[in-house]
């Protein structure tokens, strides 16, 4: 299995922020709640709510292991990539294994559902979330992996798609997360991402809070700049969907995180003003085996 190597073994701004991200993120798994319960911010919405308000329907919410949905959503990648029996999917940042249940239950017994995550603590949780979901499901399609996104544990061309929920704006070097995207895929391959972006700078006392940064707001970039590392990774037909409605649900719900980001922002402006919720889906150039055999 050929993988990239880490670009440098010294100590730098992007190592302290993955050991920020891995440190939090560890505390939510132990937790099993949502990026508050990492920093003590209070109450939030419930993570069955905000699944319902990014678009999770019943029918995939329903027989999930228990502690699976973390609340960590902004989005559903599952079905912006229309998922199909068969195929292989890999999910970046995987957490507790949400997304990659709903996408094994997609691709049938015949496909598999890869997660990766660098979170020990995470990856301990979906493994054993994973034993549930066999039981429960009879479904033996799931597997996950611990690493980082910027140098996935998965072959050159070794999978049909690639899905991520709210992960990718933590990452310190976001370009190399796309071009490794665009190097498991298969020809003809596709990604499906819901994320966070900004649709203008975000103030500097937002941007230096570990909250915000853990919550998926301090780290993400402008719409127009990860319209340009898609494009540079050498990926194709590429489609971005903004949606703010979920930035103004959460602060309507009035939780704890988005009300904190409230206050640094300038006076008479407020969260969704800033951050939207983004999604993007692309291919990888080439034709996918199963399109060339229908063409024959």
């Amino acid at each position: 299995m050929k993988k990239r190597k880490a670009a440098c073994g010294c100590a730098g701004a992007g190592d302290r922020t993955r050991d920020i991200v891995r440190e939090e993120y560890g505390r939510i798994a132990r937790s099993g709640g949502s990026c508050c319960a990492a920093s003590s911010c209070g109450a939030g919405p419930s993570p069955g709510a905000v699944a319902g308000a990014v678009g999770y329907g019943d029918k995939e919410l329903s027989g999930l292991p228990d502690g699976a949905n973390m609340g960590l959503s902004c989005g559903n990648p599952t079905a912006l990539a229309t998922l199909k029996a068969g195929e292989v999917v890999l999910d970046l940042g995987s957490g507790g294994g949400f997304d990659v249940f709903i996408a094994a239950r997609k691709v049938g017994p015949k496909g598999r559902a890869i997660g990766v995550d660098m979170t020990p603590d995470m990856v301990s949780k979906a493994r054993k979330n994973a034993e549930s979901f066999r039981k429960t499901s009879g479904f033996d399609n799931v597997e996950f992996r611990l690493g980082e996104i910027e140098h996935l544990p998965a072959a050159d061309a070794s999978v049909d798609v690639v899905i991520s929920n709210c992960v990718i704006n933590l990452s310190p070097d976001k370009p190399q997360v796309w071009r490794e995207i665009a190097r498991v895929l298969k020809p003809g391959g596709r990604v499906a991402v819901s994320d966070l972006a900004l649709l203008r700078p975000l103030p500097a006392a937002v941007r230096a809070s570990v909250e915000a940064l853990v919550g998926c707001v301090a780290g993400a970039v402008l719409v127009s700049e990860t319209r340009r590392m898609v494009k540079e990774a050498g990926l194709v037909n590429a489609e971005f969907k903004a949606k703010s409605d979920y930035i103004e649900s959460m602060s309507d719900w009035s939780d704890p995180l988005y009300r904190k980001i409230a206050k640094k922002l300038p006076r008479g402006s407020k969260p969704g003003d800033f951050v939207t919720s983004l999604s993007i889906t692309a291919r990888k150039p080439g034709v996918a085996r199963g399109i060339k055999r229908l063409r024959r």
